[in-house]
């Protein structure tokens, strides 16, 4: 017996030693290693909600972890319709959920982001179990990444001209009710006159390359409508006004 397991040494240390390679940190062969403490781990600063726009959780879970007919694609999580959540992505990795788009100074979001897909097939309500686990999963990556609660968007936000989830369905006074994303107060009252609201639009965090673009996500994300007229009236000017009081 002793024999027999001397014969097994070697390979046994070999994949010990193998495995705790792969655990250490990544380092340049050609730069002496002299480490620093004073890093942290990179992390999100946003959090960007889509709807998945297909049939069922089953579905949505084939196309994030496969290829299909428009290329690659992931999110952190998954919401179900019945509240149960699915985690696809670790926290730490870049998932690939926003695509091309803009908010604020932001501009590579599947970097600076964390995706998290809704069950909904984009043109009927949000179910009350989904969105109550929601917001126990916002509670927690805010908690847990130290992410502003009023960076919580929406995938049409920062790619308007190509999206339009979560759809004017979405509860996104309820969410702010719950302490996550913003949402105008009425007290704020009316903006005062010369507010410029196509600065405040982009104050918010609205590129402006495609204005009406612009214009069609923030009408559906504060206004629950998809055919307002392509402008800012007064009302718009409010909510806007409500909206950078807040953030400031």
């Amino acid at each position: 017996m002793l024999g027999m397991n001397s014969k097994f040494l070697l390979p046994l240390a070999l994949v010990a030693a193998l495995t705790a390679c792969t655990s250490t940190p990544e380092r340049n062969p050609l730069a002496q290693w002299v480490p620093s403490p004073n890093h942290n781990a990179r992390q999100p600063v946003l959090i960007v909600l889509h709807h998945t726009e297909q049939g069922s959780v089953q579905e949505s879970l084939d196309t994030l972890r496969s290829a299909n007919s428009g290329g690659k694609v992931s999110s952190h999580y998954l919401v179900g319709s019945d509240g149960e959540l699915y985690q696809l992505v670790a926290d730490g990795e870049r998932a690939w959920h926003a695509g091309g788009g803009r908010w604020g100074g932001f501009t590579d979001l599947n970097s600076t982001s964390i995706g998290i897909e809704i069950d909904n097939d984009g043109s009927s309500p949000f179910t009350a179990p989904q969105i109550a686990s929601l917001i126990r999963l916002l509670e927690d990556l805010c908690t847990r990444f130290n992410i502003p609660r009023s960076q919580i968007i929406g995938h049409a936000d920062l790619a308007p001209t190509r999206k339009a989830d979560p759809s004017r369905y979405f509860p996104w006074q309820q969410l702010a009710e719950a302490g996550f994303g913003l949402w105008p107060d009425p007290k704020h009252g009316p903006a005062a006159e010369g507010f410029d609201r196509w600065m405040a639009m982009q104050a918010f965090g609205y590129a402006l390359d495609d204005r009406a673009a612009a214009v069609r996500a923030f009408h559906r994300r504060f206004r629950g409508s998809d055919t307002l007229p392509a402008d800012l009236d007064a009302e718009d000017a409010r909510i806007l006004h409500s909206l950078l009081l807040q953030k400031q």
